[in-house]
């Protein structure tokens, strides 16, 4: 077999394939004894047919092609193998000499996407130039996260009088502009409704109704509506006063292994800093990241953004069902885009998490970081544990691949760490 290899841009690569006569035969043979399985002839088994009997009942287009597709899965996989080569996705095949002769060769192109060199910049001292930021705990923060713990276990009880800022209520309303008649149950004060109209709720008693004129954030994710004046009719349906729990020491006991207050205040803050902690570093991270890929020039392969592009909006998607509670078709509807739009307006920041990704992977090959088999093996039990798959599930799954996305996720936490460890 002999192989050249030509580099095209957006990190392809084209291989020229050339396989000997005598290889081809072998391929070519192969076929003969795949197309016997499905030859029935009188007197003999399936698949016991003779090879000459089956050259005769088959065509030889037929054969010809059963072995080209055989020749040329084989020798492409060989000789990725042998040149090392990381390919991306399914090759593009272009068959260029079919053998004419039984002393011909085979040969063929196959175009396929890799991963590109990259040229790492001194990520060490990009990273110890990224400064980390003081995390500061407000007292405000605690209170309100107190306040939060109170509020979950409230007492709620019916009212008769006119709603004021603070009972939970329910509501319908409609928008003018869009015509979604929509329902909503908040504390008064607290919901998130279009700016003014909570505050000429305050008032309402069960069963009365009101329009209210407001209009659009200039935010709002509909460009074509925001800034925009409209009326929400709006119409109270239940009014319930919200008891909250006196902040004391019998409260904190109530809810935990506390001893007073002032251990759960504790606690709380101790939260409150991790949780600050944990968005620093990923803000660190990030930062590194971003700096390290600003300063490489490559090409990053379509089909990885492609992917990410995929992943995006899978995850959109996802968000959407959950948050808002309408169906994708109905979200396209409101942002006025097609699924493809919305794909498209994600590329440059696929293209950004991709040149991550790469960076990570590069970082991981030149620090020489290795998961051990213990950690790999916890990693795997952990994943499968979050997804809460059942036994019959496990066994229909690949558990190379699953172990080889643990090892990346490892790998790459290792690299992150190793990267915010250097910022000052």
């Amino acid at each position: 077999m002999k192989v050249a290899i030509q580099k095209l841009p957006k990190s392809i690569i084209e291989l020229d394939i050339e396989v000997s006569a005598k290889d081809f035969e072998e391929s070519r043979k192969r076929a003969v004894f795949n197309l016997a399985k499905d030859v029935n002839v009188k007197g003999f088994r399936k698949g016991k047919v003779p090879k000459e009997m089956v050259e005769k009942m088959v065509s030889q287009e037929k054969i010809l092609q059963e072995a080209i597709e055989d020749c040329v899965q084989k020798h492409y996989f060989l000789a990725i193998s042998e040149n090392k080569i990381e390919a991306l996705g399914k090759p593009e095949i272009e068959v260029q000499k079919p053998p004419v002769a039984l002393d011909s060769p085979f040969e063929f192109k196959a175009r396929v996407s890799i991963l590109p060199e990259i040229k790492l910049p001194d990520y060490k001292e990009i990273a110890s130039k990224v400064k980390r930021k003081k995390v500061k705990i407000e007292e405000k923060e605690i209170e309100d996260s107190l306040n939060w713990i109170r509020k979950s276990r409230a007492k709620f009880t019916l009212k008769n009088a006119s709603c004021q800022k603070g009972d939970f209520i329910e509501i319908k309303f409609i928008e003018e502009t869009t015509k979604e008649a929509n329902k909503d149950a908040f504390i008064l004060g607290e919901g998130h409704l279009l700016p003014g109209i909570q505050e000429k709720i305050v008032g309402m008693s069960v069963g009365e109704e009101r329009e209210i004129e407001t209009e659009f954030p200039q935010s709002h994710f509909r460009k074509d509506l925001a800034g925009k004046k409209t009326k929400v009719k709006v119409s109270l349906k239940s009014v319930q006063n919200v008891e909250l729990p006196e902040a004391n020491d019998q409260f904190a006991q109530n809810i935990g292994q506390f001893k007073n207050l002032e251990e759960l205040k504790k606690n709380i803050k101790e939260g409150v800093q991790q949780e600050k902690e944990t968005k620093e570093s990923q803000r660190i991270r990030q930062e590194i990241l971003e700096k390290i890929s600003e300063r490489l020039e490559i090409d990053v392969p379509e089909i990885l953004v492609g992917h990410q592009k995929q992943q995006m909006m899978e995850d959109l998607k996802k968000r959407i069902t959950k948050t808002l509670n309408i169906s994708f078709e109905d979200y396209l509807m409101k942002i006025k885009k097609t699924e493809k739009e919305l794909s498209d307006s994600f590329l440059l920041e696929a293209q950004k998490r991709v040149k991550a990704s790469l960076v990570l992977r590069e970082i991981v090959k030149t620090e020489n970081i290795e998961v051990p088999d213990k950690e790999l093996e916890e990693g795997t039990n952990k994943f499968l544990k979050q997804h809460s798959l059942s036994e019959s599930t496990q066994k229909n799954l690949d558990l190379g691949q699953i172990k080889d996305y643990t090892r990346e996720v490892i790998s790459n936490e290792k690299a992150l760490q190793l990267l915010e460890g250097l910022s000052k």
